[in-house]
């Protein structure tokens, strides 16, 4: 924070009368100036709330942006006023530093000379110079219609240091997009969970006009908590599947970095990514590590990346996050920011519970299904795999598969795996972290739980485990 008084008393006074939009415009301005870039957009992001349409305030996010090296948020927030005839020649110019910053070239130069040719006045030397450009324009103009949900994907962002602070030049997020070729009826059981990604993620792409009528939009995000290993990254491929979405599956070596600074930025590239590759499902395993309690935190750049990763949830505006379905995933949920549960972010937590014996016996048939079987009894597989979770059954049936192959290298011919080998494998593997799991939410299900936020499991907590 910065010492300066004049600063300080501007934030008070914005504390203390927070819906006075003047002072929180002048404030940012300010913060804009002196290099505090992260919170001028913090503040910036308050006054739209405020004043949704104001072109000044858009302008002013869409520099700090800029000057954040967020390319891709800043032509994001820059996109409706750019549509808009005689726009100020001023965000012509900062929309061509946007996108020479993406590496489009031809546009940036586009833009840059449309907007000096209506006020010479709003030339830039230093980025006529970068754009090596002739004095007449000779580029098409490009269109600056929000991109249709099958748009060819921008290259990811590239970062460098932020303002006022001295790190080392990140490099973006290295997630990747890829489509998934599961849908859910590659997951065995847990309808009740399918039935809740497919009301919340997913019928509001399929069934538009519906959701329109009622005022719902494509987007939002659900939170996956359960025991290791009981399918939760499998659904979120399969949600994808099922919606013929892109998928991006998020690790923490995608956002983490040991800079100040560059954690947060990979983290906005990633949101950039799956913005531009919409309708998209942006899948975070174990986010407790990114969306942690801050109050058990003692570093503030690890309070940052939080508060970052919760303004990614929000969006710019109301309509940042359309088609983007943000999926997370973790063993621990009681980690996790109670600011997370907020309405509009992971406000629907879905308990992904181990499977009952019908679901094991459905799991089974579909790990065994590509493989020469005999007559199979799965049910009686899954009668003597109590508290296994499909991790676990897919160890038994690759434990099954390696016998069986031995006897077929044997006997010279493929031997069709059948009931007796399942049973024999399925008593020599035991469950892995059922049981521990369960003990740990026992602990907050019954001495932690004043909020009612984990009632989910009670039924479970109070049973045989």
């Amino acid at each position: 924070m910065s010492d300066d008084a004049g600063l300080q008393a501007l934030r008070e006074a914005a504390r203390l009368s927070p819906d006075n939009l003047p002072l929180r415009q002048h404030l940012a301005g300010q913060l804009l100036a002196k290099g505090y870039l992260a919170e001028a957009e913090a503040e910036y992001r308050a006054a739209l709330m405020l004043a949704p349409k104001d072109p000044g305030i858009t302008a002013g996010l869409a520099e700090a942006f800029v000057r954040q090296s967020a390319y891709g948020a800043a032509l994001a927030a820059l996109e409706p006023l750019l549509a808009e005839p005689g726009y100020p020649p001023a965000l012509g110019v900062l929309a061509a530093r946007a996108l020479l910053g993406e590496g489009d070239m031809a546009r940036a130069g586009y833009r840059y000379h449309e907007a000096i040719s209506r006020d010479p006045s709003v030339a830039d030397a230093g980025l006529a110079a970068r754009l090596s450009a002739p004095a007449a324009p000779s580029y098409a103009a490009p269109s600056y219609a929000t991109p249709a949900y099958n748009a060819p994907a921008a290259p990811v962002t590239q970062y460098g240091a932020p303002g006022p602070v001295a790190a080392a030049p990140g490099h973006g997020s290295s997630a990747e997009v890829e489509r998934s070729k599961l849908s859910f009826a590659d997951v065995a059981g847990m309808e009740a969970v399918k039935e809740a990604l497919r009301i919340k993620l997913l019928l509001p792409i399929q069934q538009p006009e519906l959701y329109a009528a009622f005022g719902k939009r494509a987007g939002g995000g659900v939170l996956l908590y359960g025991p290791p290993g009981a399918g939760k990254t499998h659904l979120a491929r399969a949600a994808a599947g099922e919606l013929g979405a892109s998928f991006v599956n998020v690790g923490l070596a995608d956002i983490l970095d040991m800079y100040i600074g560059s954690s947060e930025r990979n983290l906005r590239a990633t949101f950039d990514l799956a913005r531009r590759h919409r309708p998209c499902v942006l899948f975070f395993d174990e986010v407790d590590a990114l969306a942690a309690r801050r109050s058990d935190m003692r570093q503030a750049h690890t309070r940052q990346l939080v508060n970052q990763f919760l303004a990614e949830l929000d969006g710019v505006d109301q309509h940042a996050n359309e088609g983007v379905l943000v999926l997370a995933a973790t063993n621990a949920p009681w980690y996790v920011d109670v600011a997370f549960r907020r309405p509009g972010r992971f406000d629907q937590p879905v308990f992904v519970p181990p499977p009952d014996p019908a679901a094991r016996a459905a799991i089974l048939r579909i790990l065994c299904r590509d493989k020469p079987l005999s007559e199979m009894d799965f049910d009686a597989v899954a009668r003597i795999t109590d508290h296994f979770v499909g991790a676990d059954l897919k160890g038994v049936v690759d434990r099954a598969v390696e016998a069986k192959l031995q006897q077929s290298i044997s006997a010279g011919r493929a031997i069709p795996l059948s009931t007796p080998d399942l049973l024999a494998a399925a008593q020599s593997v035991r469950p892995t972290a059922v049981r521990e799991w369960m003990a740990t939410a026992r602990n907050y299900v019954m001495h932690a739980n004043d909020s009612g936020a984990w009632d989910e499991l009670l039924p479970w907590v109070k049973g045989k485990w």
